[in-house]
């Protein structure tokens, strides 16, 4: 009775809200052709970036009356970054990882792979073992760099990957926290209350959108870039002297530039698919349900599909692997 009063609690919030990740089934399309989705979603990032650059550019106002100090205004830029990036009329309204997922389920869907539900190897949850996904259904994967990805995982990295960043920047927590915040939720609403599946692909993309909004400013070292990497590391954007804008003026005027190219090739690995990075399952019952209709779809397969993905995560993840790869891709060998 318990879980049913907090399932239709959370029934009340899914009609007035929309803030919830999807699944996808990494299992049932493994052998289905998709073309590289890489450079499509880098597009479609790089421009939504620039876009909030000039849009955190305009809200500068009227340069007159500005302050030396006060051009590139930080929070701004952050706002309006948020804002173009879920296409959302407001940053707190825009972090939406499932907002983000259904555009791109539609901008990408000559490259993904779309699967009912009723298909897949979840058909067999109810409702009140995982509501939101009787719900809202499975998200698209796409090919990204030869990895087998659901889009839903996009809305993870640009919107936990926030959450993340806001944990460190402004409640003075640091990624280890942050990191723990993120296991928590997986075993809430992002994960067991709501779906019966805590997803370790998550938490990874999660963490690479921690990692994402900390280089927009590069405001604190990466945690995955050795000291040689690191100095090479540019941030996404910069306060830069704007030479036409300061002549006019005649006193120094500065303004956002982007700095360098967003490409999703620096974050996505192996540990993304979740068919290589696995996943817990609430209780013993769904994890029987899966894995059942996991041996119908192919009787030989095994996590991790490629064991070779997982000990390069390991190596990549280092110190935080613990943190966001399954005990079976953790453990896994060159065997």
């Amino acid at each position: 009775m318990k879980k049913l009063f907090s399932l239709l609690i959370l029934l009340s919030v899914f009609v007035f809200q929309d803030s919830f990740a999807a699944e996808i089934d990494s299992v049932t399309p493994r052998t289905i052709d998709l073309d590289n989705s890489l450079e499509s979603i880098n597009t479609i990032f790089d421009q939504r970036m620039q876009e909030g650059i000039e849009k955190a550019n305009e809200k500068q106002g009227d340069i007159e009356d500005i302050g030396a100090n006060e051009f590139c205004d930080e929070e701004i830029l952050y706002t309006e970054m948020r804002k173009a990036i879920f296409q959302s009329f407001t940053a707190s309204w825009g972090l939406k990882g499932y907002g983000l997922d259904k555009q791109l389920r539609v901008l990408l869907a000559k490259q993904s792979f779309s699967l009912p539900l009723n298909d897949s190897i979840y058909r067999d949850i109810s409702y009140l073992e995982g509501l939101s996904l009787n719900m809202k259904g499975l998200s698209d994967v796409v090919n990204i760099d030869k990895h087998l990805i659901g889009l839903d995982k996009m809305g993870h990295f640009f919107a936990q990957g926030w959450q993340y960043f806001e944990l460190t920047q402004y409640k003075e927590q640091n990624i280890d926290q942050a990191l723990k915040w993120g296991e928590e939720q997986e075993t809430g609403k992002f994960g067991y209350t709501t779906t019966g599946i805590y997803s370790f692909a998550d938490l990874v993309a999660n963490f690479n959108g921690w990692r994402f909004w900390n280089k927009v400013l590069l405001k604190e070292h990466d945690p995955l870039k050795g000291a040689i990497n690191s100095f090479y590391n540019k941030p996404y954007i910069t306060c830069e002297i704007q030479i036409i804008a300061s002549i006019k003026n005649n006193r120094i005027v500065k303004a956002w530039e982007k700095n360098t190219r967003f490409d999703l090739l620096e974050y996505v690995d192996g540990a993304w698919d979740e068919g290589n990075n696995g996943n817990y399952y609430e209780d013993s019952v769904i994890e029987k349900k899966v894995s059942s209709r996991i041996n119908n779809v192919d009787s030989d397969f095994i996590y991790p599909v490629l064991a070779k993905e997982c000990l390069t995560a390991q190596i990549k993840y280092g110190y935080y692997a613990k943190h966001v790869l399954h005990p079976s891709c953790l453990s896994a060998t060159k065997g």
